[in-house]
């Protein structure tokens, strides 16, 4: 009877704690820390003050609604902005399905974006713009449902992410099949992300592969790896811009055949120096595998390929996902380099603008705008990346 007693008074600890607690707990417990936290605060409070007041009161947004446009798309032709809408609305569909079968990670990204499109379109747009916002927010749930027990979609839907980018370049340039919109009239945050995307997707194979020559044991393919990611590693990536302007169409034949505008010399520049950088941080993980590994694959037949790519590799790259991702977010941020030879990118779209008569002297406002933009996407980075290392349990024992 007794036991009985003591069982039912002791009641199991709560997993969450009340807000209260936790104040009481993390800013509350001693008197100095109640000290410290009063301070901190008043702290903020003065250095809040003003930004909040300038922000609400001092500040002339108009700036930003009257030049939305440029800032999104640059000069791209008002004609063929659906293009952009297209691509957008694929993959949104594309990202709905992928919701809908794999669900977890890729569930609360979409559901992000579906918020994101809510907010965008209670802000001043005309109606049209707000007709295709309203027009991506209720596809997302319906490719959502749509793919909902789909698993044997799977193979289609990594098929169709793998063809949206090449399908992404066709439908905004055209290519003839549709009225051509050169690469010179893209801009904005439109060019921002395609180098950010290409950059992203084409350096981690090419470091990956730098990564496994350098611990090469072929002399010739681990001195050449090893030379070429000291020396991109040694030069800052506005040296490598202004190379691939000027130096990339000097080893072209004298052709129109073989004319490379000037993104596409950005893009090769901005690859192959952040292929250096994924090249180091995938060595690093490379290198913390033990040879037992190496060992225990011999043992059972597995060559040197199969042992690298269903071995190693997978657990280099768990390792590393924290280095990895912080480079993505490096490159992304690095793509504003552009705008120093000449591309209309986000940064480039925003100094045009304040080049403008009618908004001299609104910097604050413009550049305010612009870094809240790179934070979203750095943060939705980061964040993507925190879910992934818990879910693959990374830092724990």
């Amino acid at each position: 009877m007794e036991e009985r007693e003591l069982n039912q008074a002791i009641k199991p600890p709560t997993g969450s704690k009340g807000i209260p607690q936790w104040l009481k707990e993390n800013l509350f417990n001693t008197w100095y820390n109640t000290i410290l936290t009063c301070l901190a605060f008043l702290f903020l409070y003065f250095v809040l003050k003003g930004i909040l007041i300038w922000i609400f009161t001092g500040a002339k947004w108009s700036v930003i609604p009257a030049n939305l446009r440029l800032f999104m798309v640059g000069i791209y032709p008002s004609q063929e902005t659906w293009r952009v809408w297209i691509v957008i609305y694929s993959l949104s569909a594309l990202a709905g399905l992928s919701a809908g079968i794999w669900g977890g990670l890729i569930f609360r990204f979409a559901l992000s974006i579906g918020g994101v499109g809510v907010i965008l379109a209670l802000l001043p747009f005309n109606l049209w713009t707000r007709v295709w916002i309203l027009g991506m927010v209720v596809l997302l749930p319906g490719f959502f449902f749509l793919g909902r027990d789909r698993q044997g979609w799977r193979p289609w839907i990594v098929g169709g992410w793998l063809l949206s980018f090449p399908w992404t370049i066709g439908v905004l340039h055209g290519f003839g099949i549709l009225p051509i919109v050169r690469t010179t009239s893209w801009g904005g945050l439109l060019l921002t992300l395609i180098l950010a995307a290409v950059g992203i997707v084409v350096s981690f194979p090419l470091g990956v592969l730098l990564a496994i020559g350098r611990r090469s044991t072929l002399p010739v393919l681990k001195w050449v790896s090893t030379a070429y990611i000291e020396t991109v590693r040694g030069v800052p990536l506005v040296a490598i811009l202004y190379m691939a302007q000027n130096m990339l169409p000097i080893f072209l034949p004298d052709s129109a055949i073989f004319e490379i505008d000037k993104i596409l010399r950005a893009m090769v520049g901005i690859t192959f120096f952040s292929a250096a950088y994924m090249a180091e941080n995938v060595r690093g993980g490379l290198q913390a595998i033990p040879k037992g590994q190496h060992e225990a694959a011999r043992a059972l037949g597995l060559s040197y390929s199969l042992t690298m790519l269903f071995i190693i590799l997978p657990q280099a790259l768990r390792s590393v996902i924290p280095a990895i991702v912080g480079q993505f977010i490096a490159l992304f941020k690095d793509t504003s380099l552009v705008a120093i030879i000449g591309l209309l990118d986000l940064l480039g779209i925003a100094k045009s603008v304040l080049g403008n008569t009618e908004w001299l002297g609104l910097q604050a406002e413009v550049y305010l705008f612009v870094a809240v933009i790179y934070f979203v996407f750095s943060y939705s980075m980061s964040y993507v990346s925190r879910r992934i290392e818990t879910a693959l349990g990374v830092g724990k024992i």
